[in-house]
């Protein structure tokens, strides 16, 4: 499955979540890869709108806190050009974003490695 966004500039806590030791574990042990420092925020097309509700519907790769007190995220294998990466998705109760806004992880800097920036649009590959 293929999603259309454009990139937008964060809340800057995206940094901060993926330095957490037991979610560079996490991700290491099963996604397969450290994320690097920060998330991709998209905003996603209309068109393909649906297409996150019906991805927040299903169970992902859990990544799970050890404190009860720490929010859980799910999280979605995809690829973004030669970029493996991953679409998170923290639980309702500390979700910041709109509905509209998708948060990705990977192992490098996407902006930099893609050469984009905010307002420039970014197909990315849902990997199931």
């Amino acid at each position: 499955m293929e999603i259309m966004g454009k990139i937008v500039s964060g809340a800057g806590e995206g940094a901060y979540f993926t330095q957490i030791d037991w979610v560079q574990q996490q991700c290491h042990q099963k996604l397969g890869f450290k994320p690097y420092p920060g998330t991709l925020n998209l905003e996603i097309a209309l068109d393909d709108l649906p297409k996150i509700v019906t991805l927040g519907q299903k169970n992902g790769v859990e990544l799970i806190s050890p404190d009860p007190k720490f929010c859980n995220t799910k999280a979605f294998a995809v690829k973004l050009e030669k970029i493996n990466g991953a679409i998170i998705m923290p639980e309702e109760k500390v979700r910041i974003h709109a509905e509209n806004i998708i948060e990705i992880i990977a192992p490098l800097n996407i902006k930099a490695t893609l050469n984009v920036k905010d307002g420039a649009l970014l197909s990315i590959l849902l990997l199931e």
